[in-house]
Formats: C-alpha cells, sequence, structure tokens
C-alpha cells in the first residue's frame, strides 16, 4: 500500500478513536448531584434535563463522527478525489478554472453529507430541548449563504496560493504574507458586510443600559465604536456576546436574548469580560496566533504538494497543485490538532483575565456570576465535564471553574 495512503487511513481512524474515547470519559464524568455552587439556579429536573441534552447530543455527534469516517474512507479508497480531478479536468485544461470546479464539487459534496445532520441536530435534538427557534426558510437560506459566502472566500484564497506555488520562488512565504493581507481585510470588512447576512445589527437603544455602559466605558478610557444587539433569538435560544472588528468597525455585540435575560449589572459585567479582551490585548495575540499558525502550515506543505506519492495515494497519476493541498490537509491533522490544543490553552487564559479584569472594573465578580450562572442553565451546559476534554476540546473554561475564579480575584 501507498504509505501516504496507509498513513492517512490510520490517521482518520485514530482521529475518529480518540475522539469515541474522549467523548465515553466525558459521558462517565457526570456529577450525579447538582454541584452547590449551581444549587440556586439548577433544580433537580433543570440538572437532568442539561445531562439528557449532554448525552443526546454526544450520542448523535459520535454516531455522526463514525458515519462521516466511513464516508470519507470510502471516498479516498474508491477515488472519490480522482474522480473529481477527471470532471475538473474535463471542463477545463486551466488550471484556475479547474480548482474552481474542484472548489465547487467538494464544497457541494461537503454540503449534502453534513445536511442530514444538520437537519436533526436543528430540528430534532434541539426542537426537543426548547432551544430551536430556526424556521425551514432561514435555514435553507443559511445552507445557501454560507455556500456563496464560501465560494466568494475560499476560490480566491486557493487561486491566489496556486499562483503564488506556480510562479514564485519562498512561495509559501510571499502566499502567507498575502493571506495576512486577506484576512486582516476579512477581519476589517466582517462587521459590516459579512455578519449581517446572517444576523441584523441594531444599534442598542436609548435607556438605562446605554447609559450604563456608556459611564462604564468612560470609566475605563475605552472607545466603544458600536454597541449592538442582534437578533440571535431568530434562530436559538442560547445567548451570547462577543467582540468582532477593528477599527472603525469595532464592534460588540450583544444578543437580544442576552439582554432579555439579563439584568442591566449582568450585562455590564459581560461588557466588561469583552472590554478586558480589548484591554489585555488578546484579540492581537489570537490573530498573531493564527498568523503563525498559517506561515507553518504553508512552509510544511510546500515540502509536500510535490511529491507523486501524495497524489498516487488519492488515486492520480497527475499532481494537479490544487487537489495536493486539499490532499495535504489529511496528514497535516496531527499537528493541526496541536496547534488547537495550544490555542485553546492561550484562549482559556483569556477567558480568565477577561473575567478577573471585568471583576475589578465592575467593583466585583458577583454580577459575572450570576450571568455566568444564567448562561449556563439557558444552554444545558455541561457542569462537570471530563479534564481531557477540556485540554483538548474547550476555548473557555467550565463554568465551574471561571466562578471559583472570579471569586479568589482581589479586587
Amino acid at each position: 500500500m501507498n504509505p501516504y495512503l496507509l498513513f492517512i487511513v490510520i490517521l482518520i481512524i485514530a482521529d475518529w478513536l480518540f475522539s469515541l474515547i474522549v467523548e465515553i470519559l466525558n459521558l462517565k464524568n457526570f456529577s450525579a448531584r447538582v454541584p452547590n455552587e449551581l444549587a440556586d439556579v439548577y433544580d433537580a429536573d433543570k440538572y437532568a434535563k442539561s445531562q439528557a441534552y449532554l448525552r443526546e447530543t454526544t450520542i448523535f455527534g459520535e454516531v455522526k463522527s463514525a458515519i462521516n469516517t466511513l464516508i470519507i474512507l470510502a471516498f479516498i479508497l474508491l477515488g472519490g478525489f480522482a474522480w473529481v480531478v477527471s470532471l475538473a479536468e474535463g471542463v477545463s485544461s486551466g488550471i484556475y478554472i479547474q480548482t474552481i470546479i474542484f472548489t465547487l464539487i467538494l464544497m457541494l459534496l461537503s454540503t449534502l453529507q453534513s445536511l442530514p445532520f444538520s437537519i436533526y441536530s436543528t430540528f430534532v435534538i434541539e426542537e426537543k430541548f426548547g432551544f430551536n427557534k430556526t424556521t425551514p426558510k432561514t435555514f435553507v437560506l443559511d445552507i445557501f449563504k454560507n455556500l456563496l459566502l464560501g465560494l466568494v472566500i475560499s476560490v480566491p484564497i486557493f487561486l491566489g496560493v496556486i499562483w503564488f506555488f506556480e510562479n514564485v520562488a519562498l512561495a509559501w512565504l510571499w502566499a502567507w504574507a498575502a493571506l495576512v493581507v486577506f484576512q486582516m481585510i476579512l477581519v476589517y470588512i466582517s462587521p459590516v458586510l459579512i455578519l449581517p447576512l446572517f444576523n441584523k445589527f441594531t444599534p442598542l437603544e436609548d435607556g438605562e443600559l446605554k447609559q450604563q455602559i456608556q459611564r462604564y466605558a468612560e470609566g475605563q478610557n475605552y472607545a466603544v465604536q458600536g454597541v449592538y444587539t442582534i437578533d440571535g433569538s431568530k434562530r436559538s435560544s442560547k445567548a451570547n456576546a462577543y467582540f468582532t472588528g477593528f477599527g472603525k468597525t469595532k464592534r460588540i455585540a450583544l444578543f437580544d436574548t442576552l439582554i432579555v435575560n439579563h439584568s442591566t449589572a449582568e450585562l455590564i459585567a459581560v461588557l466588561a469580560h469583552e472590554v478586558g479582551h480589548c484591554k489585555k490585548g488578546h484579540i492581537t495575540k489570537r490573530i498573531v496566533f493564527g498568523f503563525a499558525s498559517t506561515l507553518l502550515l504553508l512552509f510544511i506543505m510546500s515540502f509536500f504538494i510535490r511529491q507523486s506519492g501524495l497524489y498516487m495515494a488519492f488515486g492520480l497519476d497527475s499532481t494537479p497543485i490544487y487537489a495536493g493541498i486539499v490532499f495535504f490537509f489529511f496528514i497535516y491533522t496531527p499537528l493541526s490538532m496541536v496547534l488547537g490544543i495550544f490555542g485553546n490553552m492561550m484562549s482559556r487564559k483569556h477567558e480568565y483575565e477577561a473575567d478577573a479584569f471585568a471583576a475589578n472594573s465592575t467593583g466585583g465578580g458577583e454580577e459575572m456570576i450570576k450571568a455566568l450562572k444564567k448562561l449556563s442553565v439557558d444552554s444545558l451546559s455541561n457542569l462537570s465535564p471530563h479534564p481531557l476534554k477540556v485540554f483538548i476540546e474547550y476555548s473557555h473554561p467550565p463554568v465551574l471553574a471561571r466562578i471559583k475564579a472570579l471569586r479568589n480575584v482581589s479586587i
């Protein structure tokens, strides 16, 4: 067997098995009793519901993972990628047209593969537990918007990377520089051109909350370019808040469900947490980490996309670079996982720091704790995740760990 093919098949199976083990450990880590810290917001029925939600979503996720693993293995071993390349080559002899056709076919196949799972997750599981607010119309529109957006963003990136590797010395470095510029443009335009495709951004209306936000921002010497509410309730009853953009497009977005379910003091604490990310330079650090990861990826990729054995592993006699880039990601999996773990460690550290900033800048952590408790209940979050699950996958610390850290903040 082709050594690349053997390595890729082993990686795919190992990745699935490892994920299965982690999820089994996570399910077995249930705590029979409501943690004392959350006894004031969780009754026995609500706690049982959160455990049922975790159990059902985990089992569904593993069934989905097993099916997807079988599909991708079959697609590779039966020459699926070679078939897609042949279709692209049948349309045009030009590499750039072939790239567009190849990308479009893979995106359509990926969408079709994930569609039944998305439907079941949204309209069965999320509906069963009272979260789903998505209408069939919104669901279908989201699919088309994601496809269109994926093409508009991914195709130029794909074509640009290929051009550099076909025409320029040190292509990995030049391609990286171009991607940095492109990503910064995306970050800048996302709040005004991309995110509004999916949610309506409305400037926070005048009232007590806006006055309190302005007072808080002035006290922190923080220029608020815009605080917006978004209609998250049209898809889910779950709440969230996030920071997006930079410069003139910098925005803090508060879900309408967050505003409805939380007091002004709690919302100020949540806002303070987001401001903390800015004040502590977390946004910049995450962007730099992303750029460094991309640089490493391109550097390693430059050694593999010229290897004919990689293409032969997928049933190809030719070496079209657009296919080689996709094939490379299969062997990049272990390093991608390591980088993901490191990125999550950094993110969890940043969450603790932003929580501490919120506590210090609002005169105490109690309002943030109240907000975290409500968010936990409203999303039926897992209160006792397995440490391995947290280490590998969690970008935010578990709620109990955050509450404990907040109680230890020195004001």
